[in-house]
């Protein structure tokens, strides 16, 4: 014979009309009981009060009014307050069809066939039974169940508001068991809250709660912790295989509740960097409301944030031009699904002149914020036309047309890879840089002040397109191995919000000719990157998971700057951003390489493109590429 738990386990939803007969069978006990109680269970006076016809009239009555109500419906192992109310609904509709019998004998003049005690008697009665075996089902159920499921060890850190909440939505799943509370608050340490203990969360005690409570999971509700709290915390989670999992901010529970599905695993984005930096400047609604606002490269995991962020300061209109058709149409759609901004995408190539030229005068745009650009270090050593054509003609195309429609302000987005550049990629974002800074110069010799041009510089953006973080996980996912370029390569990170902060910012703080650069924190080794995302994962690096130095790519420097040794900078009224004093050069000079980079973008010849980026950036040393022979003077 099968034992309980397995039936249990086997068992799906009873049918409809076993719950039917079920129900029956409890409305015919409880007019039973009804009689009994009425008549002090004497057997005589039950016989002359024709019993058996009233209990077979009652229980038709009941039959009758569990089908009208759809009372059996309900999955008795779920049963809650809902359930209860239909029950009691039922019983009072099959008391009015008693009752309406009873009038009906009693004017006909015969008397009530049922009498109205019991009436009452059985509704109490079957509403306790009905309603009571069914809570006794669900217990039974969800004991047996949790006896077969094992049970996930939690503790919550974080005692307050946020995390009582998060315990209640925990209980109502029973593959997870709340163990106690942790707290660094030590007026909170040692106390019960809703019968769960609050354990010592300070750095020495987290190993050994881990051990001695035998945790499995930890989810961390509170807000305001520090980056650098959360590091240690996740560490110690990693180091005791303990899982951790975080609380969304509350404005971002559906429909303003916690749910279980809502608790989700750490990202590796909310362990990396700095402390965010919030940006409030209350100048960038004064730049931004009411205007015509351009962005190029919209599309892009930049541009797309940008286009958002614009969006939130009340522009006249936004202007969204990217080569990328389906990606362009996803973020006009999301624009205008959430906010009345008109905006207009164009589907168009920064380095047609004519159809930019078009664009800017049917919408005539005030403030340009300059995303496109090819940005793939590795890609763009191989195709050094397009890296030039692309970055370099495509900016002054769009730099050129600024001018000529009165663009009041335009802000690039440059790279720290435009630092002592040692690929082609980087080279062109500096080449873009030297001629948007020349070309404002050029007006403010001229004293014209139409158009004031600012570049911004900032590192490797986590979660945009093409970035290691979607790599890693996608080679994660796919059980390895993870590749890394080098054991010692390091980079910066921020986030796409707080890169989009910083332009928005630029834009508003600079008066023309500047390069802000962000105080980024300190680098990050990427192969520690790496382990920790196969930690976080569940996995072993070595073990579950191989890490695989690939060796650099065409181009690649083993770290990234965001200013060379002859460039220092001026600080500006945030304390994390920063103006740099580079190396200025003329238009005059600028332009003529300008115009040779225009004879030579579709030249066969790869290498005398690249030569002229080395000659006019002495700095561009190439690496890990075949154009270091230029370098050496071979060629």
């Amino acid at each position: 014979m099968k034992s309980f738990p397995v039936l249990l386990r086997r068992l799906k939803i009873l049918p409809r009309w076993v719950i039917i007969l079920i129900d029956c069978s409890f409305i015919l006990f409880s007019t039973l009981t009804g009689y009994l109680l009425r008549f002090n269970f004497s057997v005589s006076d039950l016989v002359d009060n024709h019993f058996q016809q009233g209990i077979l009239i009652y229980t038709t009555c009941g039959f009758l009014s569990i089908i009208a109500t759809g009372s059996y419906r309900g999955i008795i192992r779920y049963t809650g307050l809902q359930d209860g109310v239909r029950i009691f609904f039922m019983l009072l509709l099959n008391v009015a069809l008693v009752i309406a019998i009873n009038l009906i004998t009693r004017v006909t003049g015969g008397s009530y066939i049922i009498p109205l005690s019991v009436v009452f008697i059985s509704l109490l009665s079957s509403f306790l039974f009905l309603f009571n075996y069914r809570l006794l089902v669900k217990y039974i159920f969800t004991y047996y169940r949790n006896a077969i499921i094992k049970k996930s060890r939690v503790l919550i850190f974080g005692a307050g508001q946020t995390g009582i909440i998060t315990r209640h939505v925990i209980d109502s799943t029973p593959r997870m068991q709340i163990v106690g509370f942790m707290e660094d608050n030590a007026n909170k340490i040692g106390k019960v809250v809703d019968g769960t203990k609050i354990y010592d969360a300070r750095k020495d005690n987290l190993d050994h709660y881990f051990d001695e409570l035998n945790i499995d999971e930890l989810i961390i509700t509170v807000r305001d912790i520090s980056l650098e709290r959360k590091n240690e915390l996740v560490d110690a989670c990693l180091r005791n295989k303990v899982k951790v999992r975080t609380v969304p901010p509350v404005e971002k529970w559906v429909g303003g509740e916690l749910s279980i599905s809502q608790i989700r695993e750490i990202n590796i984005e909310e362990l990396l960097g700095r402390e965010a930096i919030q940006l409030n400047n209350p100048n960038i609604i004064n730049d931004i409301k009411g205007k015509r606002v351009c962005i190029t490269g919209a599309a892009g995991s930049i541009g797309s944030e940008l286009v958002r962020q614009v969006a939130s300061y009340s522009p006249e209109r936004i202007i969204l031009i990217d080569q990328a058709e389906s990606p362009l149409y996803e973020i006009e759609r999301e624009i205008k699904g959430r906010s009345s901004i008109r905006v207009i995408p164009y589907l168009a190539d920064i380095t047609n002149i004519q159809r930019i030229s078009s664009i800017f005068e049917e919408n005539r745009p005030e403030i340009i914020y300059h995303a496109a650009a090819y940005k793939h270090v590795p890609l763009m050593e191989g195709n050094p036309s397009e890296a030039i054509h692309c970055n370099i003609l495509g900016t002054k195309n769009l730099a050129d047309l600024a001018i000529k429609h009165k663009v009041r302000k335009f802000v690039m987005i440059s790279t720290d890879k435009a630092v002592n550049p040692t690929n082609v990629m980087g080279c062109s974002k500096r080449i873009a840089e030297v001629y948007v800074q020349a070309l404002n110069k050029k007006l403010q010799d001229e004293g014209k002040y139409t158009t004031a041009f600012v570049t911004t510089r900032f590192g490797n953006v986590l979660g945009s397109n093409g970035s290691v973080i979607p790599l890693f996980k996608s080679q994660i996912s796919s059980g390895g191995p993870v590749t890394v370029t080098h054991p010692e390569v390091t980079r910066f990170f921020m986030t796409i919000p707080e890169a989009c902060q910083l332009v928005l910012e630029a834009g508003t703080m600079g008066k023309g000719g500047e390069v802000f650069v962000f105080d980024m924190g300190k680098p990050i080794k990427i192969v520690d990157l790496a382990r920790k995302m196969i930690l976080l994962s569940g996995m072993q690096p070595g073990k579950d998971i191989e890490i695989v130095f690939s060796g650099l790519r065409e181009g690649e420097k083993l770290y990234e700057e965001l200013l060379n040794q002859s460039e220092d900078t001026i600080p500006t009224h945030h304390h994390k951003i920063l103006i740099g004093k580079v190396e200025a050069y003329s238009y005059e000079e600028i332009n003529k390489y300008i115009e040779l980079f225009f004879d030579l973008v579709n030249d066969k010849n790869e290498l005398k493109m690249v030569a002229l980026m080395k000659e006019l950036i002495p700095e561009f040393r190439s690496n890990y590429s075949r154009y270091e022979i230029l370098d050496k003077g071979t060629v």
